[in-house]
């Protein structure tokens, strides 16, 4: 092995040119998430403290597997989930209070 060469380099004639990535579909990561970066999943679970209908919405999106377009979305969408089943527990719960 030469003293000084790179593996990550090829030498085409005295210029060396940078290697492709082997899978093109790592290339996909490189885009933003929508909604101001941080995605879906993340943005409902913020605005579901306005309004937590919107982490059902974002809970039927988990439940869909919408995050098989992109993984990225899977951690906030399910935590949306969990919000959205932790917001119905405690309404059974002032329910139950309430009428019982």
């Amino acid at each position: 092995m030469e003293q000084g060469r790179s593996h990550d380099y090829r030498n085409h004639g005295g210029n060396y040119i940078l290697l492709r990535d082997e899978d093109p579909r790592l290339t996909k990561f490189d885009k933003r998430l929508p909604c101001f970066g941080c995605g879906i999943g993340w943005s409902c679970l913020l605005l579901g403290f306005l309004c937590p209908l919107i982490w059902y919405c974002a809970a039927i999106f988990y439940l869909c597997k919408y995050y098989d377009k992109d993984p990225r979305e899977r951690s906030g969408l399910a935590a949306c989930a969990i919000a959205a089943l932790v917001c119905t527990i405690l309404a059974f719960i002032v329910v139950a209070v309430f009428f019982f």
